[in-house]
């Protein structure tokens, strides 16, 4: 009797904490192959409307995530994409649950996709607070946030893990300078690629991201101030 009690918690557990991305709504198909997958604001952007996808469920495995909003999307053509809140009796709820939330999905032309050059999003590490400095101003990243910096034209912006073996980039703006991802990843142990000999310990590192994927987690996580 406890076995199948304790295997009934098992699989009541698993049904709570499973992932699944579905697609509520299909409006539409579209027939290309863009490989993008952009976030849109659909009231500046001229954007053909494809479907709604839902996501149920939380994981700290973004990429994971990620891969499986990206293939339910591409089954309809999509290669945009927005945040819709839920209604409520209030109206609309206008913050994110990790846990179940709604994606409007839409083909836009790639002439009609809006820039945003000289722009960086910092974008913290999913389970561990941080504290990173920006021109020798520490900032505390807290799990699941990132920060937006707009790039000025002269002005080199450092940015470091502050730390023994960690990481640090400088950037600044340049004539139509596509916007830029960057995630701060937490302490890490890792071979050294190509066969090379040893290991590579970091205490900090900071990731360039693909932007479809950053423009993703830049609709799942949190802004800071």
């Amino acid at each position: 009797m406890k076995k199948i009690v304790f295997l009934l918690l098992v699989t009541i557990a698993q049904s709570i904490f499973a992932q699944d991305v579905i697609l509520n709504k299909v409006e539409k198909i579209s027939e290309n192959s863009d490989k993008i997958f952009y976030k849109i604001n659909p009231q500046k952007v001229t954007a053909e409307y494809l479907g709604e996808l839902e996501v149920q469920g939380f994981t700290d495995d973004d990429p994971k995530m990620f891969g499986m909003v990206y293939r339910k999307a591409k089954e309809i053509g999509a290669n945009a994409f927005s945040f819709k809140p839920f209604e409520t009796i209030a109206g609309e709820g206008a913050k994110l649950d990790p846990y179940h939330y709604l994606l409007n999905l839409y083909y836009v032309a790639p002439h009609n996709f809006p820039t945003e050059d000289n722009v960086v999003y910092l974008i913290s590490s999913a389970a561990k607070k941080q504290t990173i400095a920006i021109d020798n101003k520490n900032i505390v990243f807290e799990p699941r946030t990132y920060k937006k910096l707009t790039l000025q034209k002269g002005i080199v912006t450092s940015i470091s893990t502050r730390k023994l073996l960690g990481a640090s980039i400088k950037v600044t703006a340049q004539d139509n300078q596509p916007v830029q991802f960057f995630q701060l990843s937490a302490f890490s142990v890792n071979e050294n690629p190509y066969g090379t000999a040893g290991i590579n310990i970091k205490s900090g590192d900071i990731i360039r991201l693909e932007q479809s994927y950053g423009q993703f987690l830049s609709t799942i996580y949190q802004p800071m101030d």
